[in-house]
């Protein structure tokens, strides 16, 4: 008798088993794809954006079913026809084509493409007025920062290597500072040698806020740089070493930092000056960048200094953690015949006057990090340069990391200590600064700053033949 009761167990245990099968996350699942397509489409007719944006992450039959253009033009109709502050200004002509052309006749994901533009559109033209907010002191719009993270602002780097394959890294860490961004892209193992890379390319990325953790939310990328790496990496510049990595300037703003006896990369780091930067991280397209436009000054045929007086400077120097020094100058010229080897020549800090000397409040050192490992370079910072012209518009823009290099010539009987000069160079001007680090304060001192434009940007810029 205990074999059939053994039976009978078995046999209920198969039953139990049934049942709870029946009632798995897979056997639901399957239910769910076993309904007719007009029930699911009822059912995610409840749902707002951001859930069907999720849910369409679920499979293949729900992701066609939530890409239906009569739901989102559902969505799109309810969030946009009713505030009339948020409605766009094409919503009429739409309406009007919606009765000629059927909702269903767009191709497929058409509403629900239009749907984030329209919401994109309608955040940037919330956050655009914050721009025309002017800073005084540095001539630059002075939320910048706030329009960026409101915005969802992000940016990646997309690394080529020479077989065509490409990887896109994510921002490993951003730091802002009073006129700039320093963006850096850690290694990790993920960049192939720096000899192997083909081309770096920069994009801005805004994302769309929605509430759906653990997803890559819509957005839009805006090239921002392409870089032929093959090309640069022949004439980077060393500009500091520490133990661990040495830096190489690819070009002005734009640094690698390479393991030191290896070719591979610890990281990739940007500095972004904030002149349109928003525009730029925003409003290109993924293969051309946004064009700038063109302010032209009015024509002065009177005044034949014209172009030469009326600059500002605001100038700054920081490191990857801390501003160093931030200073503003203002009444800037340069004489017709202070002219010389094409340059025009503009004094914010004389050597001579010593009541214009600046005091530092940091050591100049460039600190990095790299997942587990960190470090720090001396002899090297970030310089952000504002030039405004008379007319207090942008005139010349850079944000870029500098060397310091020491300047054994050097006699001064006003400080004790050893002198250094920064140079920077590139096709729009020149900038030194000479500075003194006092044994006895620990401390350097800011004793010289001299801004050169070149003639031919001068002469482009208003209109004139120096």
């Amino acid at each position: 008798m205990a074999a059939p009761k053994a039976v009978s167990s078995r046999a209920r245990t198969a039953r139990t088993s049934k049942r709870a099968d029946k009632w798995s996350p897979a056997s639901t699942q399957k239910f769910m794809e076993r309904l007719p397509s007009e029930i699911l489409i009822k059912i995610l007719s409840y749902l707002d954006a951001s859930a069907l944006f999720s849910i369409s992450h679920v499979n293949k039959l729900f992701n066609q079913l939530a890409n239906d253009n009569a739901l989102w033009n559902k969505i799109y109709v309810s969030e946009f026809g009713k505030d009339k502050k948020r409605e766009p200004k094409c919503l009429d002509d739409l309406l009007l084509e919606m009765a000629t052309v059927g909702v269903q006749d767009r191709a497929a994901g058409y509403w629900r493409r239009l749907y984030f533009r329209t919401v994109g559109a309608c955040d940037m033209n919330k956050w655009k007025k914050h721009l025309r907010l002017i800073s005084r002191h540095t001539g630059l719009p002075s939320q910048t920062e706030r329009v960026l993270r409101n915005l969802h602002t992000t940016w990646e780097l997309t690394a080529t290597d020479k077989s065509g394959h490409e990887i896109i890294h994510e921002l490993s860490w951003s730091q802002f500072c009073e006129t700039s961004v320093t963006l850096c892209w850690s290694g990790g193992g993920r960049f192939p040698s720096y000899q192997q890379i083909s081309t770096l390319q920069l994009h801005g990325v805004r994302r769309i806020a929605l509430n759906c953790p653990g997803l890559k939310k819509p957005g839009w990328r805006s090239l921002m740089a392409k870089l032929d790496m093959q090309t640069l990496t022949k004439s980077a510049q060393v500009i500091g070493q520490d133990r661990l990595v040495e830096l190489k300037l690819l070009q002005p703003g734009i640094i690698i930092g390479v393991w030191r006896g290896q070719s591979s990369l610890a990281f990739v780091m940007f500095t972004l000056h904030f002149h349109r930067l928003v525009e730029r991280s925003t409003q290109g397209s993924p293969i051309c960048p946004y064009v700038e436009p063109i302010f032209k000054p009015p024509f002065d045929d009177i005044d034949p200094e014209y172009g030469l007086h009326g600059y500002q400077l605001h100038i700054a120097l920081h490191d990857t953690v801390c501003e160093i020094m931030s200073g503003s100058f203002s009444h800037l010229f340069c004489q017709r015949t202070q002219i010389c080897d094409g340059l025009i020549q503009l004094t914010a800090i004389r050597r001579t006057d010593l009541w214009q000397h600046t005091p530092l409040s940091g050591s100049i050192t460039l600190p990095w990090r790299c997942e587990a490992l960190q470090g720090a370079v001396e002899n090297c910072c970030i310089m952000n340069l504002t030039l405004l012209e008379e007319y207090k518009k942008p005139f010349w823009c850079v944000s870029s990391p500098v060397s310091m290099e020491l300047e054994t010539t050097s006699v001064s009987y006003d400080y004790d200590g050893e002198h250094f000069l920064v140079h920077y160079q590139d096709s729009d001007g020149q900038v030194k600064m000479k500075l003194v680090l006092m044994k006895e304060q620990k401390r350097f001192f800011l004793l010289s700053l001299v801004v050169y434009v070149t003639v031919c940007k001068v002469n482009q810029h208003f209109s004139r033949d120096y």
